[in-house]
């Protein structure tokens, strides 16, 4: 586990827990920037039972099912159409999912990627591209539409610059693509697959690279979004079928709609939790926004502000997400 003492340092450079002191928390301050406000969109406890880091949600769309993990050791599987959700416990802390085949997933756990059989909790070792050496663990993570694997680290202390960004292919090799990264986070691509959008949490910006699908390659990184400070900073991300951008904001609440292309806000909508991790879009129509949050590293003075911190969320944003990549996908 991260030591709290150092990641609360960190984040408190970032002024990510300025709002709980701030009687602005929940409330559309953005003026003319926005397009719409849904400050006013109600979520909805989707699974009523407090985690600790609640992150990595997608859409297992074959089967009908959400992937979710809790960071701290453990993947969980939400279905909606009986309001069931299993928890699998995991010997490591983890940091994401991909759906593969409807008995396994592959997980990026702290010292490596995996196998994972759904129905027996075994664990089969792929690769493990940064090596222990670096004293890092594996964080968030999606599959490009041939489904080789991006995934970066973070240090558990958060020390800055430590982590990278890493490809990793069906046949399990795996290379760096990006260093110096803090806490990586947030892998989503354009509608065209040509773009790709990522986040290195505590920069408080989204970049983007071209993204050559065939070839798996990244180039020309520039930034398309900046996050003020009343955003908080950006965790993960998705995209909808409009080709605009979801951002989860850890420390302020809530999550936010951007055009990547301009780098406007679009839209927010808030979040009974302080620290909100990431989103999926899901549901049989791909309308329905699952929103992960994160009982741990909030200080004690935000805890009865927000006592369903921990709790994933659903709301129905007014737009529809895409269909999730899998691992080792055929086109």
């Amino acid at each position: 586990m991260r030591k709290k003492g150092l990641f609360f340092a960190l984040m408190m450079a970032g002024g990510l827990f300025a709002a709980c002191d701030s009687s602005t928390v929940g409330v559309n301050n953005q003026g003319d920037n926005m397009k719409d406000s849904t400050c006013g969109l109600g979520c909805k406890v989707a699974v009523d039972s407090i985690v600790r880091v609640g992150e990595g949600p997608i859409w297992d769309y074959k089967f009908n099912r959400l992937l979710w993990i809790d960071t701290q050791g453990s993947l969980m599987i939400y279905t909606p159409s009986d309001g069931k959700n299993r928890e699998i416990k995991l010997p490591k802390m983890i940091g994401t999912v991909v759906p593969y085949l409807e008995d396994t997933v592959v997980v990026g756990l702290e010292d490596g990627i995996y196998e994972l059989a759904l129905s027996s909790g075994a664990l089969k070792f792929l690769c493990d591209p940064e090596g222990r050496e670096a004293g890092n663990r594996y964080n968030d993570g999606k599959c490009d539409e041939n489904g080789h694997l991006w995934i970066g680290s973070m240090d558990k202390d958060c020390t800055p610059l430590k982590a990278s960004f890493f490809r990793v292919d069906s046949n399990g090799s795996g290379r760096k693509v990006l260093g110096e990264v803090t806490i990586s986070n947030g892998v989503a691509w354009s509608l065209d697959g040509k773009t790709m959008y990522y986040q290195d949490t505590p920069t408080r910006k989204v970049s983007a690279f071209d993204f050559d699908v065939e070839a798996g390659e990244i180039s020309n990184r520039r930034e398309v979004i900046s996050l003020p400070e009343d955003l908080g900073t950006p965790d993960g991300n998705t995209i909808d079928a409009e080709g605009m951008l979801w951002v989860a904001n850890w420390g302020a609440a809530c999550v936010t709609r951007w055009n990547p292309q301009t780098g406007e806000l679009l839209q927010r909508i808030d979040v009974p939790a302080l620290n909100v991790t990431a989103m999926a879009f899901g549901g049989e129509n791909l309308d329905e926004l699952y929103i992960t949050t994160a009982s741990l590293y909030m200080p004690d003075s935000c805890a009865a502000q927000y006592p369903e911190a921990g709790k994933m969320f659903v709301v129905k944003p007014g737009v529809k997400g895409v269909k999730s990549n899998y691992w080792k996908q055929e086109r």
